[in-house]
């Protein structure tokens, strides 16, 4: 293993192991979250073993601390949401601001940032992203993607639930920026924050993950079928496709109180009481099943709903994306480019309304609001690196 910690004067980088044979480049990030060290710990387990039993590594492997500060204080973060900050005006912000009149999670993602890039400009791809997260609730370990085919080929090769359209309900994910360059990249969420099988199931889930990649071969890891059913048996054979129907905002100034006892992917019937937010009681508003209630004090997100994905629908979105079936939607009265290269529409609201958003979400396409009257449409294919990918096995299967 060539641990850079020295190099870079901090301990950013857990490790990174380099491969004699060309191969893909796997970065995993673990710790994002402060209070989330779970993902660290089993990227530093499996770098470890990997050493130390002397596995053949195809390509790079890395192992990135995310908010070292927010590690080391075992808070979620100290001044802001790491994990709400990657969007392009706010790096490009901090990028031209003084070290110090940076706070705490900008000097992280600047940090970050730079790591990140290094490695995309210096190392070979096919590029691999996953970042290691856990949740304040119970939960079966999920994935959470942005909808590109890219990353639902990927996402379907692990025993788990997979979570679609989070980057509608979220601005400034890490893996959303990293998406948005065309790259590969996965969430995955291990279990509840303290629990030991958060850890396991990230050590068996980064396993996976590197086989599946080719940077390691499957007959050189020990134990390969026993971690597959340490996620099959933790998923209890769950693994659906999901998307999110509904988030449920709160403000760091809110009083906001979950109801006890809920997990994710508890099926809740509307009417349902779930929380109370600013002595007001907070209903389903239809039956569907909650997914990440908040229970710990700093978030921004009480609780989502999500409903299962039929295969049908699965299935003819990927035949309308590979047909290109998106390109004809500017045709349509009220829709026209706001940015043709990166996919984006201008959408009239009543538009919105008549095709529906299930039509938009068919195609790859998540919204954002930008006015009263229009919304802008983000498709993740349009940016996708494709042919990166398409020489991988999973791909063609």
């Amino acid at each position: 293993m060539t641990n850079l910690a020295n190099q870079t004067g901090d301990n950013r980088i857990i490790g990174h192991l380099n491969g004699s044979n060309n191969g893909p480049t796997v970065v995993f990030f673990g710790g994002i979250h402060g209070n989330e060290p779970s993902g660290e710990k089993a990227i530093q387990d499996v770098l470890l073993r990997i050493e130390e039993e002397k596995i053949p590594v195809n390509g790079n492997i890395y192992g990135i601390r995310g908010n070292i500060e927010a590690l080391l204080a075992g808070k979620r973060f100290l001044d802001h949401d790491l994990n709400r900050s990657w969007t392009v005006e706010n790096i490009e912000k901090i990028k031209n601001t003084s070290e110090k009149e940076l706070l705490n999670e900008d000097k992280e993602l600047f940090s970050l940032y730079q790591v990140l890039w290094d490695i995309l400009e210096t190392e070979p791809g096919p590029f691999y992203f996953i970042d290691f997260h856990t949740t304040s609730s119970k939960t079966l370990p999920f994935i959470t993607i942005n909808d590109a085919l890219i990353n639902r080929k990927f996402s379907k090769l692990f025993p788990v639930p997979i979570i679609l359209g989070i980057e509608e309900y979220l601005e400034g994910p890490l893996l959303s920026y990293i998406n948005d360059q065309g790259y590969l990249s996965v969430g995955f969420e291990s279990g509840q924050h303290t629990a030991k099988e958060a850890v396991e199931n990230s050590i068996a889930f980064m396993w996976l993950a590197l086989v599946y990649s080719d940077a390691l071969k499957r007959a050189d890891v020990k134990g390969y079928e026993g971690y597959y059913l340490q996620l099959q048996n933790s998923a209890m054979k769950n693994a659906s496709f999901f998307e999110i129907i509904y988030r449920h905002p709160i403000d760091s100034k809110d009083q906001f109180s979950m109801l006890s006892g809920f997990k994710s992917f508890d099926v809740v019937n509307k009417g349902k009481l779930l929380a109370e937010h600013n002595k007001r009681a907070v209903l389903a508003l239809q039956k569907s099943s909650i997914f990440m209630p908040l229970y710990q004090s700093q978030g921004e997100d009480g609780f989502f709903l999500i409903r299962r994905i039929p295969k049908l629908a699965l299935w003819l979105s990927r035949v309308l994306r590979k047909i290109r079936m998106p390109a004809l939607l500017p045709i349509l009265p009220g829709v026209s480019w706001a940015d043709k290269k990166k996919g984006t529409l201008l959408v009239n609201k009543r538009t919105a309304r008549f095709l529906a958003k299930p039509l938009f979400h068919l195609l790859g396409y998540r919204n954002r609001q930008i006015n009263k009257n229009e919304i802008l449409m983000s498709s993740r294919e349009a940016t996708a690196k494709n042919k990166m990918y398409s020489g991988t096995w999973w791909y063609q299967k």
